[in-house]
């Protein structure tokens, strides 16, 4: 039984991730809107004040000093921002997104309280200390251009007072709106109010009004300022909240009763008036989730699996009793029972892999952070252009895709896109683009990182590999264009020396190739001279069950995943040719590589003769055909790692019960593909470590 402690830990952590993620969002719109020279929405740089504020709190209750530090400078930091102290800058972006990096270290550290981390945590506070605050040079009180009158000013807030100092200062006018709120439902109402007026209206502050309302009503005087006009204002809120009335300079605001004028604050919390005890009513949580360990949604997973073969197992005793006249009737039962929980069993795995699905904006506001970093670092001007966040991949390959698409980023910008200097010359815009495009495609996802930088030259890939002894000279001359650049994910082919010549992506490419396989994906790059370079990678939906075919070769049984195949077709020995030393057949009028599965295993026993398959795989814009000796169906099948003996054996994804104490290999189609079309002598190295 784990440690209810270790599970309030856990949930500390999940909280406290989830506020930085949603600071570091917010800290990506804010610069934004600096870079833009654009008006920074006070709302924004509350929510982002608000996040650390509440990070700060929760971090004091759990023991993590560092943390709570840290947000408590910002706090204060942040504060000075909200009261116009301090203005927007580079240094004070650079400050705030240096503590998203500084939060997710202590919070991923096993003791984050170490002695070892006081100093960096310290030199980080003198930082945040470091900007100062300013000072308006302005004479007078733009609250003198309206007479508002002291019984109103001694309501607000300090911080809404700043906010109204600060309207008026930039030329915005002030508006009262009138609005009767049903008590039942204020909050949401207020909510409502504060969402219609986002675009064109700031609200400074809510004022009670003793002139309307009853027993289920409140009526409140909303001050508002805006540039637009009254007749557009008007269009917004009239008719569900009332009339907006413009202030006049010089005029007074409703007055209120002095009984009054002691209630402190913005926003009004009137509680619902319901019969029911409120002391239950506010035990109630407004929240529609909660957080699960990933590892539970596993265990229900590999029962689903088990399942699945129970379900197999039921339907080949059924199997085995039909044409059996005496147990017809009950045969038509237990098929009808079969079919109804074949029905719920695919239900429960679509419902468990839908909660494992998260959106790729996690990783892609991850991304941003470093896109903004490495521009800094390298100074060049580069927008980052972010289209498909929303596309939905498991929970676990979004965790290990993280570093990959990191180091592609990273390259893009360390070596693809040029300096604006360059980019001037050659006619370019000095600002260059990164564009990160993501989408669903069967069952597949597909993720794209772009740029439009200097592009890749594929004979000096080419070049650089034969002088690192990489590959031959004669075989380097067979290689195609495309091949020359599938270089660049060979091992040792870029060193610091042939970044300049090479455009550097060698460094890492490997890396990443190999961590993208191990997903079961795929990873294809595009790159032309002067125009830029795209990069693919193709990754399946979910790793926690699959639907495969399963194939036999010289009587082994082995599971290809469902989503690698497009289709099976015979396989007729007489259609077979070969080119460039590779066998192919013609399919619909277009040439298939096909690769022979029991000679590429090194398998004897099998045939060559009329009745075997060939098995039409695809992955991203490649094709390739399997031939195999039988087909024998489709099943949802789970993989189970091959162990640490058999982790280094490439060519299969791990292995998988069939039911029946029957094991099957699972064949990785993404790694079969890549070393079959990498290189002419791709397919042999794979023959000889098989």
């Amino acid at each position: 039984m784990s440690d209810p402690r270790d599970n309030v830990q856990q949930e500390f952590l999940a909280e406290a991730q989830e506020l930085v993620e949603a600071l570091s969002r917010d800290l990506l719109l804010l610069d934004e809107a600096h870079h833009r020279k654009d008006r920074i929405d006070p709302a924004l740089i509350n929510e982002i004040f608000r996040s650390v504020h509440t990070l700060k709190g929760i971090a004091g209750m759990f023991g993590y000093k560092h943390v709570g530090a840290v947000a408590h400078a910002l706090e204060d930091l942040l504060d000075d921002l909200r009261l116009g102290r301090t203005s927007v800058g580079s240094q004070l972006l650079d400050v705030l997104f240096d503590s998203v990096e500084r939060f997710q270290r202590l919070l991923a550290l096993e003791d984050p309280e170490s002695p070892e981390e006081e100093a960096g945590v310290q030199a980080y506070l003198a930082a945040i200390r470091s900007i100062g605050t300013e000072t308006s040079e302005e004479e007078g009180d733009p609250l003198d251009k309206y007479a508002i009158e002291p019984a109103v000013l001694s309501v607000l807030t300090e911080y809404e007072e700043h906010r109204l100092r600060a309207c008026i200062r930039a030329g915005l006018r002030l508006y009262r709106l009138r609005a009767a709120f049903d008590l039942t439902a204020i909050d949401d109402s207020i909510e409502t109010l504060r969402d219609v007026a986002s675009n064109d209206a700031e609200i400074i502050t809510y004022l009670p009004s003793m002139e309307g309302g009853n027993d289920d009503t409140i009526e409140l005087v909303v001050l508002i300022a805006s540039p637009v006009p009254e007749e557009q204002l008007n269009a917004h809120f009239e008719g569900r909240y009332g009339t907006i009335e413009a202030i006049e300079e010089r005029t007074h605001l409703p007055t209120l009763p002095p009984r009054l004028t002691s209630i402190p604050s913005a926003a009004i919390r009137m509680e619902p008036q319901a019969e029911e005890d409120p002391g239950q009513a506010s035990l109630r949580s407004v929240a529609n989730s909660v957080r699960v360990d990933i590892r539970k949604l596993d265990h229900l997973m590999n029962v689903v699996g088990e399942l699945a073969l129970i379900r197999s197992a039921v339907n080949r005793i059924v199997d085995r009793f039909k044409g059996e006249s005496m147990h017809r009737r009950s045969l038509m039962d237990l098929d009808r029972i079969g079919r109804g929980f074949e029905r719920q069993l695919s239900e429960l795995r679509s419902g468990i892999l839908d909660v494992r699905m998260v959106p790729l904006g996690q990783v892609f506001d991850k991304l941003a952070r470093i896109v903004r970093q490495a521009a800094r670092e390298h100074d060049k001007q580069v927008r980052l252009v972010v289209t498909g966040a929303s596309t939905e991949i498991d929970k676990l390959i979004v965790e290990e895709l993280t570093d990959p698409l990191m180091h592609l980023v990273r390259n893009a910008i360390d070596h693809g896109i040029e300096s604006a200097e360059a980019r001037t010359q050659v006619a370019k815009s000095p600002e260059g683009t990164v564009a990160l495009n993501a989408y669903q495609k069967g069952s597949n996802v597909v993720i794209e990182v772009e740029d439009d930088g200097a592009g890749m030259n594929a004979h000096q890939l080419r070049e650089a590999a034969v002088s690192r002894g990489l590959l031959s000279a004669d075989v380097s001359h067979e290689l195609t264009r495309q091949e020359m650049l599938n270089l660049v994910f060979m091992p040792g082919l870029s060193t610091s020396s042939e970044i300049t010549g090479l455009s550097g992506r060698g460094v890492g490419m490997d890396v990443v190739k190999t961590n993208i396989l191990r997903m079961g994906g795929m990873i294809s790059i595009a790159s032309e001279q002067g125009t830029g370079t795209k990069i693919t990678v193709t990754l399946p939906i979910t790793l926690a069950i699959i639907r495969a075919l399963i194939v036999t070769v010289a009587s082994r049984t082995f599971a290809l995943p469902i989503t690698a195949v497009r289709e099976a077709i015979p396989y007729v020995p007489e259609d077979v040719r070969t080119i460039q030393g590779r066998e192919v057949i013609t399919l619909r009028g277009e040439t298939l590589a096909i690769c022979d599965l029991a000679r590429l295993f090194g398998f004897r026993g099998s045939t060559s003769k009329a009745g075997r398959f060939v098995v039409v795989g695809s992955m991203g814009n490649r094709e390739l055909g399997f031939v195999v000796d039988d087909l024998i169906g489709q099943e949802d099948v789970i993989i189970k790692a091959l162990g640490k003996s058999l982790a280094s054996v490439r060519g299969f994804a791990g292995a998988t019960d069939l039911g029946d104490q029957k094991v099957a290999l699972v064949l990785d189609a993404p790694t079969l593909f890549t070393e079959y079309f990498d290189g002419p002598d791709a397919l042999r190295s794979l023959e000889t470590r098989a």
